[in-house]
């Protein structure tokens, strides 16, 4: 049923930007008309606002790069998922593997993020992936279901309504990327995973992120479970983003 699967681009901005950069690149986005997939950027939160106000009218969705479990409180520097909502964001990206790793983030916290956002109808993209030392070890298959199984088990009936995006961590801005056959292996073990979980499997959009280029993104989306990308560098860069984009089509 993979033919339902509409392609997702996301761009994830990370700690980049200024007002006048951000304003340059909404404008490249929006000028360059219909696009052949759904796409989205994931601002970082100071910039939400100026995300919100210069897309309302395009066709190009917004999200944030983080959230917390808490609803409101005495949290300083925290940010929740009511505030994402009420700028309108449609994703939140959760676990990415700079927040697992730069700040200790577990698996379990991941899954509460994600069920924290869910709450508030915002659409988790729930990260995954292993390091090189992994990869090496042959630990791969074992990371990455260990890591969406917690995510499964928190969200329980609610599974089939996130996205999640594969990101091998060896991959992420470091220039190398993943194989489309290497990519595609690890796409059909979570679609597996996601299948003993829920009905909506087949539906459900899983994203690659690791080094996505103009030149290889077209070889990548025509694998039969990659259904778009998680885009950091790339993003940044109206043209090459927009690039990504038409690479991307409805199978």
């Amino acid at each position: 049923m993979s033919d339902i699967r509409r392609k997702l681009v996301v761009g994830n901005w990370k700690m980049h930007g200024t007002h006048a950069t951000n304003e340059a690149l909404l404008e490249g986005l929006k000028s360059a008309g219909p696009l052949p997939c759904e796409a989205a950027v994931c601002a970082p939160f100071p910039y939400l606002a100026q995300a919100a106000e210069r897309l309302a009218r395009s066709a190009i969705a917004w999200g944030a790069q983080d959230c917390s479990v808490h609803e409101q409180g005495a949290y300083t520097g925290e940010v929740s998922v009511a505030m994402l909502a009420d700028f309108g964001c449609r994703y939140v990206i959760v676990g990415h593997s700079e927040r697992r790793a730069l700040h200790a983030e577990s698996d379990q916290l991941v899954a509460d993020k994600a069920q924290a956002a869910l709450a508030r109808g915002v659409t988790p993209i729930v990260c995954v992936g292993e390091t090189l030392a992994q990869r090496d070890a042959g630990e791969t298959e074992d990371v990455v279901k260990r890591q969406l199984s917690a995510v499964i088990h928190t969200l329980a009936h609610c599974v089939g309504e996130m996205v999640v995006a594969y990101e091998p961590v060896w991959a992420i801005g470091t220039g190398r990327t993943a194989s489309p056959e290497q990519a595609q292996a690890v796409h059909a073990l979570l679609r597996a995973q996601l299948a003993a979980a829920t009905p909506r499997a087949a539906q459900m959009k899983l994203l690659y992120g690791g080094s996505v280029k103009p030149d290889n993104a077209a070889t990548l989306f025509a694998q039969v479970d990659i259904d778009g990308g998680l885009i950091g560098g790339a993003s940044l860069k109206a043209a090459d983003f927009i690039a990504i984009c038409r690479a991307a089509s409805t199978r």
